[in-house]
């Protein structure tokens, strides 16, 4: 029985090339639909090995479903099609020197920029909508769960995305080594169970076994993530906070009414774009923000760098705590 991967070029207007990958095996008894799926899984573990990780076989066959010897057979293929997969430390990748990687790369990876666009667009619908889910899932299905993470996080994070990937999808525990936490400005190693991503990576859903607590933690400021064989063990405790438009976590939503000049709206909505949402112009290049947080540090921090363009409505409590910030300030 033999494995036959082509490849068909077709060129448009003279700088676009189109692809078309045509895989089919030579046999009595294989369904349509058999060759279907052998296609899919072929298409996904070229996607797979296209990356920067690189993946050992027995990684492959767990991800895709299948075993080894049937990796082997794929590996085997792309090789006979031309592609240069290589193998370090027993880790698989194809390599960016082999015939066609440019062209297929282009079709199979987002480009920083789209990755971006992409992901602003989805994450700034709101999460009950099912058009986002879909959306979501649809991304998923095509590319992994792993492959979109390393889409859309910065390079040196991308192997710790990764791990915590892993441990989120096969619920085991691990230990984030060396987190350099702002709230207490101290280095230390935790060991959680992670289970839910915020919008594009930026930070972790984890419980903390020793404070027994549902904490966030931002991925860029784990050092490294050591995946543990320990299963989860506090399942049930697993609870999303809130998160605010300044990405903050909280149990609680606490209204927020403030007036904001034109330089204020600008900035703002730049920075925290989801803010767009609560925000309407009243007069005279003047906007009204009349959203929630759940803390007053994340907004905080975005008042007190423009004091002189904000004017807070209410609550008191928030006024109270932005003239306790500023009371004993000396420059």
């Amino acid at each position: 029985m033999k494995n036959h991967l082509s490849f068909h070029f077709l060129k448009k207007n003279k700088k676009k090339t189109f692809i078309f990958v045509k895989y089919f095996r030579k046999t009595k008894n294989n369904s349509i639909m058999q060759n279907q799926e052998s296609l899919e899984k072929l298409l996904k573990i070229l996607m797979t090995l296209s990356n920067d990780l690189g993946y050992t076989p027995a990684e492959l066959a767990e991800m895709y479903d299948t075993n080894q010897r049937i990796v082997s057979g794929y590996i085997k293929t792309l090789r006979d099609a031309g592609f240069i997969v290589s193998e370090t430390e027993g880790k698989l990748k194809v390599d960016k020197k082999s015939p066609y990687y440019k062209e297929i790369s282009r079709l199979l990876h987002f480009s920083d920029e789209e990755a971006y666009i992409l992901n602003k667009a989805i994450h700034s619908i709101d999460n009950v909508n099912e058009i986002k889910n879909n959306l979501i899932n649809k991304l998923y299905s095509l590319y992994d769960f792993d492959r979109v993470a390393v889409t859309v996080v910065k390079r040196e994070s991308s192997e710790n995305v990764h791990q915590l990937t892993q441990a989120i999808k096969h619920k085991h525990q691990v230990i984030l080594h060396n987190y350099a936490s702002a709230n207490s400005s101290k280095v230390s190693n935790r060991l959680v169970e992670p289970f839910d991503f915020t919008t594009n990576y930026i930070s972790v859903w984890c419980y903390e076994v020793e404070s027994g607590k549902n904490k966030l933690f931002k991925t860029s400021r784990i050092w490294r993530v050591e995946l543990l064989n320990e299963n989860w063990k506090h399942e049930s405790k697993h609870q999303q906070d809130f998160i605010d438009m300044f990405r903050i976590g909280g149990k609680e939503k606490m209204p927020i009414q403030m007036k904001l000049s034109l330089r204020a709206f600008q900035l703002i909505i730049e920075e925290f774009p989801l803010s767009e949402k609560v925000i309407t112009p009243i007069e005279n290049n003047q906007y009204l923000f009349d959203g929630w947080v759940t803390s007053f540090n994340g907004i905080g921090r975005f008042v007190l760098g423009l004091p002189e363009e904000v004017e807070v409505i209410s609550p008191d409590a928030f006024k109270d705590f932005l003239n306790k910030k500023i009371i004993n300030r000396r420059f």
